[in-house]
């Protein structure tokens, strides 16, 4: 089962509506992002911090022209954890979590991430499917 984590902009963070950009998206909300986890890790907790992904133009691979090329520890920090366990057993979720978020800026240096790679195997076989 999995958890479905969303992580909001508390209330009194109005102030900062130019920061609350959906991940994703980009979209104005006080939904800042969601995360589907299907790991055994524990939830985040209060002080635990997004992560942001930024692509910086002369690291872009040109075979994934849309991917991340860095990313910080983020500005928005978890003050608060909420979890809701559902009553049917058929749920698509062992838990809905909220975590509220305050707007608290850090210094944090960007970094590299690692290059996607891709399995030439596989890439092989792709082709003969598509074919």
């Amino acid at each position: 089962m999995t958890k479905y984590i969303i992580f909001k902009a508390d209330k009194g963070q109005l102030e900062n509506w130019e920061k609350m950009l959906l991940a994703h998206s980009g979209a104005c909300t006080n939904i800042l992002a969601e995360h589907y986890d299907g790991s055994k890790k524990p939830m985040p907790q209060p002080g635990y911090r997004l992560k942001e992904f930024h692509r910086v133009e002369e690291y872009i691979d040109p075979r994934f022209p849309g991917a991340s090329t860095h990313c910080r520890t983020g500005d928005w920090e978890v003050t608060r954890v909420e979890e809701y366990i559902p009553d049917l057993p058929i749920s698509d979720f062992e838990s809905v979590v909220i975590c509220y978020c305050q707007y608290a800026p850090i210094d944090s240096p960007l970094r590299e991430l690692p290059r996607i790679q891709v399995n030439q195997e596989l890439r092989k076989a792709e082709v003969v499917q598509l074919s």
